[in-house]
């Protein structure tokens, strides 16, 4: 059986009273309708642990569930951030110290040959563009200093670089 909000949302209200039967077919349906959610975003292995975290979560935080409010929508909010807590565990250990050596050498010709073609795409954008991007994306000032610098309001900076950026963006499209 699959439960629907209505059903999921009584079993949920029975459970916070204190009815533990309720909360069996509750945890059960909720199980099945987790391993679904997960089936879709996670390998095959990390299914049963991350549905036994949600369950054990659901069952903690049980007192936290409004019954004013639906029952899925605070499910999947737990179920999404603990999917999302599962993600930077696997990330942080998947993830390996880049040293120096690792790294590919620069040559001093394909720095010269990068600025070239930046400097010729930063010609084809009017010069206010090209002096906000310039100045914020590659100089790494910030929006005030750039406006200071400029003397363009903040917002007509950010408005500069969103559309220089879009314009580069459709040439080096249009290039390929």
């Amino acid at each position: 059986m699959l439960a629907d909000e209505p059903t999921l949302a009584r079993l949920m209200a029975a459970t916070q009273a204190g009815d533990k039967s309720a909360c069996n077919v509750l945890l059960s349906e909720v199980g099945m309708w987790l391993e679904r959610y997960f089936n879709r975003r996670v390998p095959p292995h990390a299914i049963d642990d991350l549905v036994q975290d949600v369950l054990l979560a659901v069952y903690t935080k049980r007192a936290t569930w409004d019954p004013s409010r639906p029952f899925l929508p605070w499910l999947a909010a737990i179920a999404r951030y603990r999917w999302v807590d599962h993600l930077r565990k696997v990330y942080k250990h998947d993830s390996k110290e880049l040293f120096e050596e690792d790294g590919i050498a620069d040559s001093e010709e394909d720095v010269v040959m990068a600025r070239v073609s930046l400097e010729t795409l930063f010609g084809q954008l009017p010069e206010t563009q090209a002096s906000a991007i310039q100045l914020v994306k590659i100089d790494g000032l910030s929006i005030r200093e750039a406006s200071a610098q400029t003397g363009q309001s903040e917002s007509m900076v950010k408005v500069n670089i969103h559309r220089g950026l879009k314009k580069l963006s459709a040439m080096v499209e249009k290039a390929d």
